[in-house]
């Protein structure tokens, strides 16, 4: 696996990802809406925040989010499908490039630029290939169909410490299994934020996903 040639960055990865291993997903999100949903989620204490590149003008919500939030934020995009969009979000300022897939292609621009690589896998396959790229940690999608006994199976074949985070379907009381499996964290969607959810309300969805992890994760 590659380095991350911004070694500022790993290090702001590792402490986000220490602090609380939960992705916000805001597919969907505007950029009217984009800073108060955000610092919503930074107050409730998420340090990662990726908006889907099918969201609406979701590089101008990219942008505001990251001038808004402080560094040990992490603030990027999801559904990243092509080269041309990694350049674009290294231009504004992003540090997380997540995708629903393996392109290898993508990881490698991703982590030419300097930015973490968060891909999606659902097979032994998949993930290999995408470690060999360089990613940073790996994207369990969709979770509803992988599921936790399939996760267990291959964390037994994947590198130790290899991050496995489950996407699809994740709520505050579906965390328990998938963390049994030995998952690292999660990337949460529609549970936690859906167009036209108001940052308040916003806010209350992710106090109960934070208070389920650290009622799983006591520390």
């Amino acid at each position: 696996m590659t380095n991350m040639s911004d070694d500022s960055l790993k290090a702001r990865f590792d402490a986000a990802f220490s602090a609380l291993p939960l992705v916000a997903i805001l597919r969907g999100l505007t950029p009217a809406e984009a800073e108060g949903v955000a610092q919503t989620l930074y107050d409730s204490g998420f340090r990662m925040i990726e908006v889907p590149l099918n969201s609406p003008d979701p590089f101008t919500s990219i942008a505001a989010v990251r001038r808004l939030l402080p560094r040990d934020a992490l603030v990027g995009a999801g559904t990243v499908l092509a080269v041309e969009q990694v350049a674009r979000l290294k231009e504004i300022g992003a540090d997380l490039v997540v995708m629903p897939h393996a392109d290898t292609a993508v990881i490698r621009a991703a982590k030419a630029a300097g930015l973490v690589s968060l891909p999606g896998i659902a097979t032994p396959t998949e993930a290999f290939a995408a470690l060999s790229a360089g990613a940073d940690a790996l994207k369990i999608f969709p979770a509803e169909l992988v599921g936790p006994r399939i996760i267990k199976a291959m964390r037994a074949i994947l590198p130790a410490g290899t991050r496995l985070l489950p996407v699809g379907g994740i709520a505050p009381d579906t965390m328990a299994p998938f963390l049994e499996a030995g998952v690292a964290g999660f990337g949460l969607g529609s549970a936690l934020y859906a167009p036209g959810l108001s940052a308040a309300e916003v806010g209350v969805r992710a106090d109960a996903f934070v208070a389920a992890w650290r009622r799983l994760n006591p520390r």
